[in-house]
């Protein structure tokens, strides 16, 4: 299971029905990627259970990865039908896409679904944006990234 079972999350969304994945889709102009909407079936939203990624690249949390608390789900009080634009507009994040998740930042960077090179329609890759608002992508889809993530203890943080 990807998502940690140890804890309540405020993350955690409502059972989600196609309709609530349309009015989402709609809200956000894009289509979702199927493996993100087929993860969120299994529990929509919540903690991360393996939290970092590697980069090929330093970045303001770490010289070779990323960390990620949580995926939102759909509705409920951190859905990212709901989250997504509050975070581009109050953190500048460049319009590429769909905020994925909430960092241990909490703002200062983030992970997107970026729609950038494959339209609204498209299956979007996976970019990190650091302090300076340069997308990098970090995963060719949403099933690359999931299969990426790894405990943070591989790279001695105490995150997870």
């Amino acid at each position: 299971m990807i998502f940690d079972q140890s804890e309540e999350s405020e993350f955690t969304g409502p059972t989600i029905d196609a309709e609530m994945i349309r009015q989402a889709e709609a809200a956000l102009g894009v289509r979702l990627p199927r493996s993100y909407v087929d993860l969120l079936h299994t529990q929509n939203g919540g903690l991360l259970k393996n939290r970092c990624f590697p980069t090929e690249f330093p970045t303001s949390w770490a010289p070779n990865h990323i960390c990620i608390d949580a995926i939102w789900g759909i509705g409920g009080t951190y859905g990212i039908d709901v989250e997504s634009s509050n975070m581009i507009a109050e953190w500048g994040y460049p319009e590429i896409g769909v905020v994925l998740g909430i960092t241990p930042t909490a703002g200062h960077d983030t992970v997107m679904f970026d729609y950038s090179e494959c339209g609204p329609t498209g299956e979007p890759s996976v970019s990190y944006i650091d302090e300076d608002r340069i997308p990098r992508r970090i995963a060719i889809s949403f099933s690359e990234f999931l299969n990426g993530l790894v405990s943070c203890r591989t790279y001695g943080d105490d995150v997870d």
